[in-house]
């Protein structure tokens, strides 16, 4: 795109104001180097709202407003130093130089412009989308860390609970263990604990009781019994009645011979053996029958 001929026009007298204002600004001030820096500042300053005013930046009156003070501020002080330098051409020169540039970039500026670009408030609205667009990205990705956290802080809950339950369950296990192993340490005791009691009223022995003899059923025990009383044979009731007794009450034919040996020392174990194993038949025989 070629530029219009006004362009380099207004860029002359651009360079011949700031040539003209440098020099005039920098002997006004009498500082040397610090004159020449207020110089420059205001040079550089009208520049910068040049660029301002084609980029239309910020609001529409703002970039000329700043450029036309800067310009009137500069030619002022250029009035100043003509009237210093008793020079009234200086007086009226200086400042005409900066003024006729300024109006010329007046001009320069829209014939810098496209045509077709897009005017201040389109360009506001494309802007407004852009935002907008880009705060509901930003919004959606922000509740979806927050949604991934939230499930995070869930599932650690989660992950607690399920240590929880497991060191419960682990515990239990752990005192059921201790649990059985005490009743087999308390059963593998049971016959040394309960060790025969002697009885000092009666001749016979009382049978020693382990965890798989049932106590002796009241028919099983003499029905008389004084200090001064002796039994006869004949008041005693039989091996075959005493094996039938014991057989009901015991799951062991060796409960049962040992509590009936106890109960008749003078018996033969052998017989006794005998009749408990045919009082077991019997019985068994019964069973099978009523089954």
């Amino acid at each position: 795109m070629s530029r219009p001929r006004v362009f380099y026009g207004a860029v002359a007298l651009a360079g011949l104001s700031l040539i003209w204002s440098a020099y005039a600004i920098t002997d006004l001030m009498q500082s040397g180097p610090f004159g020449l820096s207020v110089a420059l500042a205001g040079d550089i300053g009208w520049l910068t709202v040049l660029w301002a005013q084609y980029r239309r930046v910020g609001p529409r009156w703002a970039a000329p407003a700043a450029g036309w003070v800067i310009a009137l501020g500069v030619g002022l002080l250029l009035v100043i130093h003509g009237v210093q330098e008793n020079s009234t051409a200086q007086a009226i020169a200086g400042p005409f130089v900066v003024l006729i540039g300024k109006a010329v970039w007046e001009f320069a500026l829209p014939a810098l412009r496209d045509p077709a670009a897009l005017t201040p408030e389109q360009q506001a609205e494309i802007h407004s989308v852009i935002r907008d667009s880009e705060h509901a990205a930003r919004l959606h990705d922000a509740r979806r860390d927050r949604a991934e956290r939230e499930a995070e802080a869930t599932i650690e809950h989660i992950r607690q609970q399920a240590r929880i339950t497991s060191a419960r369950d682990r515990a239990d296990f752990e005192i059921t263990l201790e649990r059985l192993e005490m009743r087999a340490e308390i059963d593998r005791r049971s016959p040394l604990m309960l060790a025969p009691i002697a009885n000092t009223d009666h001749p016979a022995e009382q049978p020693a009781i382990s965890p798989s003899t049932l106590p002796i059923a009241p028919t099983a025990l003499p029905t008389e019994h004084t200090p001064t009383s002796t039994n006869t044979a004949s008041e005693q009731p039989s091996i075959a009645d005493l094996a039938r007794d014991h057989v009901a009450i015991t799951t062991e034919n060796a409960d049962a011979v040992r509590a009936i040996c106890a109960l008749r020392p003078d018996e033969k174990r052998d017989s006794v053996a005998a009749a408990v194993r045919r009082a077991r038949r019997n019985a068994d025989g019964m069973k099978g029958g009523y089954g």
